[in-house]
């Protein structure tokens, strides 16, 4: 069943996305071109001015200025335009006599962001744009060496802004020693956690302070199999070295399917990662897991759901450490209990996870207009909560205590992908503290050896692409236990030459060369 299972995932390669017309030719420069004057809004927008347009661009003399806002929605499926316009109204009249701006406020479902955000852009129908690193075709690595983003370097001092978080995030998320981007505040560095079902913890007595390890959940793993669960160890079809090896490694290019290539964080070099020890051995691991019943077909298959994590099938899987681990209790609908499995990070990518961009498209006047608004959402409690849950008494309610209780099913966002964290009045759930937690979590992490340094893709784009194709056919199929162990060694030599015929020693290359060149 292995080698089927195999066969059939080498069949399957996937097309990677291509980044397709972010801006117009002259997007890179910040000289304030006029756009297109087509609003071209998306069925979700409804913004109605062009993001390029002169009208109401004089923002020194007064006049408001008109800036299109485009972000996605997570919680909801398909967002409700009615409903956001009365968002974007109510936003509009809140700071009318604070900033000299009016937002189009365009919202996405996240299954469409990426192409739909992505065709906006092009068409300059957007001024401040939600991305993050880890975003398809549009994410903060596609963005910058495609100009489609304005350097907002020397806009950024003095600013409310700027100083609504510390200077290290600013540092964090430059890109060649220029700011682009405008980092969300939340948990900034990179972590995971082991998550157990509390009630099988208690039922086993499982001691969770023995686990400081992967092979350390096996005698975990053997009693989730004895109870009969269908997911001793649920990988939530995720190709996991990239996260639960981050200690030994900074894969700086956050992204599971270039996980090829990273600085050893030992020697402080680019290296070949399929070729490590550690490689090998996260793949036998996983290997004598799916042969022991520990680990399903259905993650090797990615059949398993996004809701899985919601039943009680599973008994171990993996969590993103953040600093108020309990939000998974709400998240999943049961109680889990956390054990960190790595450190917690501060690099290149992990604050970027959740941030705004300007376009390259827009205006001084416009630009400016959009570090006027963010200011004022990242240190505006009724913008921020207002931007982010929606209207109070329809979207959402405050308790006794002055927290939110969110009830809409038109307008739904969350803290990590609107504002701020100390900003943002936390949920009914969440402790009063929150803010705190969110600065001592970020100002706890290790700080990569790596940090800053940014890969430009350009000169091996093609290559890039077609080794994240290999991942899919080889990669991810191995760190998730769909090779016989028999066959482990084999089937990574196998990968590496499929690495290589795809022009895998060209990015290494590249990777190397880039990184010495900064590191000097």
């Amino acid at each position: 069943m292995k080698r089927k299972i195999f066969a059939t995932m080498l069949v399957a390669s996937m097309m990677a996305g291509l980044l397709a017309g972010c801006g117009s030719d002259d997007a890179g420069s910040n000289a304030g071109s006029t756009a297109d004057s087509n609003t071209g809004s998306s069925t979700e927008s409804n913004g109605s001015s062009a993001a390029g347009s002169d009208e109401g661009s004089g923002a020194a003399s007064g006049d408001v200025v008109e800036i299109n806002v485009t972000r996605a929605t997570f919680n909801l499926a398909t967002p409700d335009s009615d409903q956001v316009q009365k968002v974007e109204d109510a936003i509009n009249a809140y700071i009318a006599d604070k900033i000299n701006v009016k937002i189009n406020l365009t919202d996405i479902g996240s299954g469409e962001y990426a192409d739909k955000a992505n065709l906006a852009l092009g068409n300059n129908e957007i001024n401040l744009l939600w991305t993050a690193s880890w975003q398809s075709t549009i994410g903060t690595n596609d963005l910058v060496p495609k100009n489609a983003v304005y350097d907002i370097t020397d806009l950024l001092p003095g600013t409310d802004l700027y100083n609504s978080m510390d200077e290290s995030q600013w540092e964090a998320t430059k890109y060649n020693g220029r700011n682009y981007f405008i980092p969300v505040y939340k948990d900034n560095v990179e972590g995971y956690d082991f998550m157990f079902r509390q009630d099988l913890v208690d039922k086993y007595g499982w001691d969770l302070s023995s686990v400081t390890s992967l092979a350390d959940l096996e005698p975990m793993l053997a009693d989730a199999k004895a109870e009969g669960l269908k997911y001793p160890f649920l990988t939530q079809k995720t190709a996991m070295f990239y996260r639960f090896y981050i200690d030994s490694f900074d894969f700086f290019t956050a992204d599971a399917t270039a996980n090829w290539v990273a600085v050893d964080r030992e020697t402080n070099e680019v290296v070949d990662t399929i070729l490590t020890d550690e490689y090998k051995e996260f793949c036998t691991l996983m290997a004598q897991w799916a042969e022991a019943g520990y680990i399903s077909e259905d993650d090797v298959t990615k059949t398993t759901t996004d809701t899985t994590t919601q039943t009680q099938d599973w008994a171990v899987s993996w969590w993103t450490d953040i600093p108020v681990n309990a939000e998974a209790n709400t998240r999943y609908g049961q109680d889990v209990a956390m054990v960190p499995a790595t450190d917690r990070w501060a690099h290149s990518t992990s604050a970027l996870g959740s941030c705004y961009a300007i376009t390259a498209n827009s205006t001084p006047e416009q630009a400016q207009a959009c570090i006027d608004f963010m200011g004022l959402l990242y240190t505006d409690s009724k913008l921020a909560d207002l931007y982010t849950f929606g209207i109070e008494g329809e979207d959402y309610t405050y308790d006794e205590n002055g927290k939110v209780v969110q009830t809409s099913e038109k307008y739904n966002h969350s803290m990590w992908e609107s504002a701020s964290a100390t900003i943002v009045t936390p949920l009914y759930n969440e402790p009063d503290n929150k803010a705190d937690l969110y600065i001592d979590f970020n100002g706890g992490a290790n700080t990569s050896c790596a940090a800053g340094f940014r890969f430009d893709k350009t000169p091996v784009e093609s290559q890039f692409a077609a080794c994240q194709n290999v991942f899919e056919q080889y990669g991810f199929v191995l760190e998730n236990g769909g090779v016989a162990v028999a066959d482990v060694e084999s089937t990574i030599e196998a990968y590496q030459a499929a690495l290589d015929e795809a022009g895998y020693q060209d990015i290494l290359a590249e990777f190397q060369n880039q990184y010495n060149a900064w590191k000097e």
